[in-house]
């Protein structure tokens, strides 16, 4: 058992029962498939937000859907859902990890009621998705400035492009 890693009704059953371990709470939500210093530092700063910080973690198959499979590309996601979470939850910024199948966290944001709803700030509120069920439950969004402008698609194509070179 990964310590940290919850199902949506027991993340939900620990909040409503110790909800001053866990209010303020900041909820985001995304692939994290390679993590990276642009993740690890998002995190942070989603964390000093409120007392606690929950990742909606998109299952491998939401990650298809989301990342539909390129040519020349590998399938997405690279790290499988479970070691994924494992990573995640022990980030010390991260209190909760809970993995979801949908391609959109509005369910998770309906249920767990958080107080914060964090994205990167290469988002806009305009174009989030669920930016309209954040605002109808009364959470607060926040678009956290990218520190370090990297992405796991970024250093895949990297890491293909140096093979590629080798190769030649």
């Amino acid at each position: 058992m990964i310590s940290g890693l919850y199902t949506i009704a027991e993340l939900q059953d620990a909040i409503a029962t110790q909800p001053h371990l866990w209010r303020p709470l900041v909820f985001t939500n995304g692939c994290f498939d390679i993590i990276h210093a642009g993740h690890v530092r998002y995190l942070q700063a989603a964390k000093s937000l409120g007392k606690s910080l929950v990742i909606g973690l998109n299952s491998d198959t939401s990650v298809q859907a989301i990342k539909p499979h390129q040519q020349g590309f590998p399938p997405r996601p690279i790290v499988p859902e479970i070691q994924r979470a494992e990573v995640l939850a022990a980030l010390k910024s991260v209190d909760a990890v809970v993995i979801f199948s949908d391609p959109v966290a509005n369910q998770l944001l309906k249920t767990l009621q958080p107080d914060f709803y964090v994205k990167g700030g290469d988002y806009l509120i305009e174009t989030l998705p669920e930016a309209p069920t954040a605002q109808a439950i009364g959470c607060q969004i926040s678009l956290i400035k990218v520190e370090v402008p990297s992405s796991t698609t970024a250093l895949i194509n990297r890491i293909l492009q140096e093979s590629r070179q080798q190769q030649n």
